[in-house]
């Protein structure tokens, strides 16, 4: 199969919301969600690295984790197809007939899937569990789940240089912590960058320092994570949230993710209309998928 055809690099699109002009902000989306239609958001730059890595490597199989819905393992699947590798998803929980969309399109890309309980799932990089695999599937490259890695956070650095219009902000979704490492680690001076977590608690700041520190050599003291407005945890969301996604739907004609991307547009509508976005200044929002 040709390699697939990227949309690189990704459009730059300045959105016009009255929200924001009120509040003296330019808004751009960066449209990474366009990049390939299986490849699309992050996940085209999170593996771009890894599989140059496999395949110096010698490999000929990639294995990863995710949950049933997890976009990182259709992805995985796709390049998989593209670029000649084998591929298995370790999936958490039980397995259940019909798949889903998301399983289903991996396998389509001929994945392989096997299940693992949620117990054994939480001890997934442990000794005992990864020689099972091991002895099971052989000799894999390993993607983590969400596929962030020091190679992925790298991929991640190079966005910022794709954008070609000045600005002060950049801001994007957080779930594993590796775009925002990426993307901090890629501005210049005076720039900085807000990530808004999807998932419940306060684990992604050391995340994203340690993310950092094994790409770079160090960590970066330019970004933030927003933590109010992930409504309720990973994969959750509310009338509120549903109701804004569809709001932004009939202003713009985007339909947004609702587990990243809607979350992230509403809480920096939220902190723009509230002032914590100065007059002035120019806003990139990075819509992953």
């Amino acid at each position: 199969m040709p390699d697939p055809v990227l949309r690189l690099p990704s459009p730059l699109v300045e959105l016009d919301d009255e929200r924001f002009r009120r509040s003296g902000v330019r808004l751009y989306l960066k449209r990474d969600d366009l990049i390939h239609p299986q490849l699309r958001g992050n996940k085209w730059r999170k593996l771009k690295h890894n599989l140059s890595a496999a395949r110096a490597q010698g490999h000929t199989r990639l294995l990863t984790f995710g949950g049933a819905f997890s976009n990182h393992i259709v992805a995985t699947a796709a390049a998989g197809r593209y670029f000649g590798f084998e591929t298995v998803g370790v999936i958490r929980g039980e397995p259940h007939l019909p798949l889903n969309p998301a399983l289903a399109e991996a396998v389509e890309a001929g994945m392989e899937l096997v299940y693992l309980d949620r117990a054994t799932y939480r001890r997934k990089t442990e000794p005992d569990v990864l020689a099972d695999l091991r002895d099971r599937f052989g000799d894999c490259y390993q993607l983590p789940e969400g596929g962030s890695n020091a190679l992925a956070v790298r991929g991640c650095a190079e966005l910022p240089a794709e954008i070609d219009v000045d600005f002060d902000l950049i801001c994007c979704a957080c779930g594993t912590g590796g775009t925002l490492a990426g993307i901090a680690g890629g501005l210049s001076a005076g720039q900085r960058a807000i990530g808004f977590s999807a998932l419940r608690g306060d684990f992604l700041p050391a995340e994203v320092d340690r993310l950092q520190r094994e790409a770079f050599g160090g960590g970066t003291d330019n970004w933030t994570i927003e933590t109010g407005f992930h409504f309720g945890g990973f994969a959750r969301r509310s009338a509120e949230l549903d109701a804004f996604g569809a709001d932004f739907a009939d202003r713009h004609g985007l339909v947004l993710d609702g587990v990243y991307v809607a979350k992230m547009l509403y809480g920096l509508t939220a902190l723009t209309t509230g002032g914590a976005i100065a007059p002035g200044t120019t806003v990139i929002a990075v819509v992953t998928g």
